[in-house]
């Protein structure tokens, strides 16, 4: 059964990128182990740089993956991970092919349709198709607090619609959400959470809220 969850501030911070001790952060990774029953030896990850570029892991794989946004395997015991303090962590899977993803929705990685390029890319190395693919968007800054500058938000309107703006807020989920129904991922399928990072008060980073926070994680494995 596949297997998936998002880590919380209780987890303590999963990014070795950020301001924390190195030694300190890989026993926060150990722990996941014990509190949620995944293989962190055969973990992959990424170095996130709010991109477009999607890596197929395999066996063989780096353990951190260079310059990209999204990763794919049908590879079994070999646990993916996105990390994102605002940003949406997506978790993509194909029970009847067993092919699972993870992906790191920024702002600039969903207007590059990072999603969208993740589906057709699971559908061209895996023949997955549409209609069995299950797609969560985790906790992340939500419409009621994402305020961009003016300009970015006539940028949202004249490229997906006035829908997905209010002022100089902008709906992220709405736009992913958008993006898969459009290519066909069926609405029962697709799972978004509704826990805003920055204003719930809910036990997750939010980098708006300060900016030497830790990375919180969703994590997704096959058995």
């Amino acid at each position: 059964m596949i297997k998936y969850f998002f880590t919380t501030t209780q987890d303590k911070n999963i990014a070795f990128h950020v301001n924390d001790d190195i030694s300190d952060v890989k026993q926060n990774r150990l722990n996941l182990s014990a509190n949620y029953g995944i293989n962190i030896d055969n973990l992959r990850y990424m170095n996130q740089v709010h991109g477009c570029n999607i890596e197929v892991v395999t066996k063989q794989s780096e353990v951190c993956l260079d310059k990209c946004d999204a990763l794919i395997t049908n590879e079994s015991n070999t646990p993916l991970m996105v990390m994102v303090a605002d940003c949406i962590p997506i978790l993509l899977y194909d029970e009847k092919k067993s092919v699972i993803s993870v992906v790191h929705a920024g702002r600039n990685g969903t207007f590059l349709s990072i999603v969208e390029k993740t589906v057709l890319k699971m559908h061209e190395v895996f023949n997955c198709k549409v209609e069995n693919i299950t797609v969560v968007l985790g906790p992340s800054i939500q419409k009621c607090c994402y305020e961009v500058s003016v300009e970015m938000a006539n940028t949202v309107k004249s490229k997906f619609g006035e829908e997905y703006t209010n002022d100089r807020l902008i709906d992220l989920q709405g736009i992913n959400k958008k993006q898969l129904l459009d290519l066909g991922i069926l609405s029962k399928n697709i799972d978004i959470s509704h826990v805003c990072t920055k204003c719930s008060n809910e036990n997750y980073y939010s980098y708006r809220l300060n900016n030497n926070c830790g990375r919180f994680a969703g994590i997704i494995s096959l058995p």
